[in-house]
């Protein structure tokens, strides 16, 4: 990713890249970044048993939530609904055995029993007044989308304090805001963001945002098996990819992570569900050959 100036730090187990058109912007839309990272972290990290979202889900009962915490709860919801529940915030990776940062596991996950996820329409959630409720033995997990809508918001505040076009990508994930520099922002897209490959595709957006999703990265062992973090909310395990990486541009990267999850899900079906819904996206199967769909760039 190419833009006048750049940074580079170590967030939420991956890298985080900022980028502004101004260069003497770059270091305070770092700051940004890193300030609302901290703030979605604090709101929601299943690591943390001192989130507020691990707080809320103590005993059943309707708690009342920040602003934070409800913007992400309820972009969650939306996505379930938008995809039929292919990703779902009750899916649990814990039971997988994905309880804490990939650093720090250790070289055999605990094996516990697995079922499919609980389903998202047992979330009780009262977005006007922010009160949820979640029931027994039911836990969210929102890293499928607070990622994403952390970039997006990293951009946009970024951008607006500066006024300057911005780049954030977190993990992987890219939101663009402001106005691009000249032929816009040059965004390498790759099966693993943090070892590229020197062939990898390069394409340029001018907004929004791109995200990918795959199984190359965020894997460990499970009973002898590798296993990675895209679940299926149908069976509770890991999905059977038909696909390695899928890639999708979007009017947000919001919006185009939610798209790459679900295709992920969707398998061999998700061609023709991504040009239903005029999403560019590229997706790589397992021998790592590509097809493309929607406009995506030769």
């Amino acid at each position: 990713m190419i833009g006048t100036a750049t940074t580079r730090f170590r967030m939420w187990g991956g890298t985080v890249v900022v980028a502004a058109v101004d260069p003497a912007a770059v270091l305070t839309v770092a700051r940004t970044t890193r300030a609302v990272l901290s703030a979605v972290d604090q709101a929601a990290s299943r690591f943390r048993d001192d989130s507020e979202l691990r707080r809320a889900e103590t005993d059943g009962g309707w708690r009342p939530v920040s602003a934070v915490l409800a913007a992400l709860i309820d972009a969650a919801l939306r996505v379930a609904a938008a995809t039929d529940g292919l990703v779902d915030p009750t899916v649990s990776l814990r039971d997988l055995g994905y309880d804490r940062d990939l650093a720090a596991m250790p070289p055999a996950a605990p094996v516990r029993p697995v079922r499919p996820a609980p389903g998202w329409r047992r979330i009780g959630w009262r977005p006007a007044k922010q009160l949820l409720r979640v029931p027994p033995g039911v836990q969210l997990d929102l890293g499928a989308t607070a990622k994403a809508l952390a970039a997006d918001w990293a951009a946009r505040r970024g951008a607006n304090r500066c006024r300057t076009g911005t780049l954030v990508a977190v993990g992987g994930d890219v939101s663009v805001a402001g106005s691009a520099p000249v032929g816009g922002w040059r965004i390498g897209v790759s099966d693993d963001h943090e070892q590229p490959a020197p062939d990898d595709p390069v394409v340029t957006i001018t907004g929004g945002g791109i995200a990918s999703s795959g199984v190359q990265r965020r894997t460990w062992r499970r009973a002898g098996m590798l296993v990675h973090h895209i679940v299926d909310p149908r069976t509770g395990y890991s999905t059977r990819p038909s696909w390695r990486t899928v890639t999708v541009a979007a009017a947000s990267c919001f919006d185009a992570n939610a798209a790459s999850t679900a295709a992920m899900v969707r398998g061999a079906d998700a061609v023709d569900w991504l040009a239903r819904q005029a999403l560019p996206a590229r997706l790589v199967d397992l021998r790592g050959q590509a097809v493309t769909v929607a406009g995506w760039p030769a």
